[in-house]
């Protein structure tokens, strides 16, 4: 069954091919297209298109629906060109002609628009909350190690002190950032599109603004050409914003890796988080945190890929459009394992005391040597000079009452601030 059925025999291949693999995808949505079904009902209902009867049936089918999709029982079958047309096959089957009416004001492009919105909603409300308990571990695994030195480098070169609790609270911290995109994201598809039908409006006396509160958008897009416009640019906002998040966990996975290596060993994991050799019996891998460094880079290149597909494409519908749906759907699915695992793994962390007495960290504390020079009168370029030539002499020696002195203080005015800073 086709929504676009005319009795036009269509070359098989040439309908694999505009099909290919949606029936599959569509099962990603299919709940939101209930959803947005049982609100278009209702509204038919409101101006009249449908009886109060009509609208009791149509009711009770979306429902027996959206409790098979529930319990993974829905299925759409290969006759079927995607999940719109199956919807409307099961609702005619049971109801007759009633069922041929939900089609009525709106297109298959508005319908695909609301219910990708829908979804897009759901899963970044979902995404929102599993950053915020990742946060969360992170200022409480921060504020455990929060007196354990670490080095900090620059260039892959030693450079200052700092603190295992810095670093887990830098990461927290920039969370944040990736929340503010992921909020703008969130607000850009809150805009409900139904109704626009094929993006030229409908002549029904539909009522727009009922949809919109139905389905608990926050706003209605109200010109109908942007509404179809929307297809495409959403993607393109949306992405950007899990490659955003993306880039956050795949940096901190990245840190995990250098540091669990032997040649800098600060952290490890229980044996259970790790993977072997098959051929070296002593090795421990961090597979976990290269396989979210590999999802969050191939994340991170959908917003170029979406770009390609979408750029200078004119206004109105086109069936490029259909290529955003797998890649975005796929996205929504890695990302959301990715803050699970995170989470599950970075609470089992182990930090390792590290010996500051070898040989490498020796000139770890030559700018905190410059500062006390400073604080006793000394000026910096003064400071700055001396130390620097002691480097050069090999007879700097750090001074140990004074070192690293900041750090904690550092670390204590930063977490509350950090916290509090969360968007609510």
């Amino acid at each position: 069954m086709k929504l676009w059925d005319k009795g036009i025999t269509i070359d098989k291949k040439i309908e694999a091919f505009t099909i290919g693999n949606d029936r599959e995808i569509d099962l990603h949505i299919a709940k939101y297209d209930v959803l947005a079904s049982l609100a278009h009902a209702k509204m038919l209902q409101k101006i009249n298109i449908i009886t109060a009867e009509e609208l009791q049936q149509l009711t009770e089918g979306l429902e027996t629906l959206l409790t098979q999709i529930h319990n993974r029982t829905f299925v759409i079958e290969s006759q079927f060109e995607d999940v719109h047309s199956k919807i409307e096959y099961e609702l005619t089957q049971t109801y007759g002609e009633v069922g041929k009416k939900i089609h009525t004001a709106r297109s298959r492009n508005d319908q695909v628009l609301v219910a990708l919105q829908l979804f897009y909603k759901d899963h970044l409300n979902f995404i929102i909350e599993q950053v915020q308990v990742l946060f969360e571990t992170l200022l409480q695994v921060a504020d455990t190690h929060k007196e354990a030195l670490l080095p900090g480098y620059t260039h892959l070169q030693v450079a200052m002190p700092s603190s295992f609790g810095l670093w887990f609270s830098a990461y927290a911290e920039l969370l944040i950032d990736d929340v503010y995109l992921l909020q703008a994201a969130l607000k850009t598809v809150d805009q409900n599109p139904l109704g626009s039908a094929a993006g030229y409006g409908s002549s029904f006396p539909i009522d727009r603004a009922f949809t919109t509160k139905e389905l608990g958008f926050h706003t209605l897009k109200y010109n109908v050409v942007a509404a179809q416009m929307s297809r495409g640019k959403s993607e393109r906002t949306v992405s950007m914003a899990l490659g955003s998040l993306s880039n956050t966990l795949a940096r901190f996975a990245m840190d995990i890796c250098l540091y669990m290596s032997q040649n800098f060993d600060f952290i490890s994991f229980p044996d259970a988080l790790t993977t072997g050799s098959s051929i070296m019996p002593h090795k421990k891998n961090p597979d976990v945190f290269e396989l979210i460094r590999g999802k969050c880079n191939k994340i991170q290149a959908l917003q170029t890929e979406i770009v390609l597909i979408t750029t200078n494409l004119p206004s109105g519908y086109h069936r490029d459009f259909q290529l955003l749906k797998e890649p975005m759907i796929s996205a929504f699915t890695d990302i959301k394992n990715v803050l699970e695992i995170f989470n599950h793994s970075i609470k089992q962390v182990h930090v390792k005391k590290i010996d500051f007495n070898d040989e490498k960290y020796k000139y770890l504390s030559t700018v905190d040597s410059i500062n006390n020079l400073v604080m006793d009168g000394v000026s910096f370029r003064e400071a700055y000079q001396k130390i620097g030539s002691q480097v050069q002499k090999g007879t700097y020696t750090a001074e140990t009452s004074k070192k690293h002195s900041h750090i904690g203080s550092i670390h204590n005015l930063c977490l509350e601030s950090i916290r509090a800073k969360f968007p609510r």
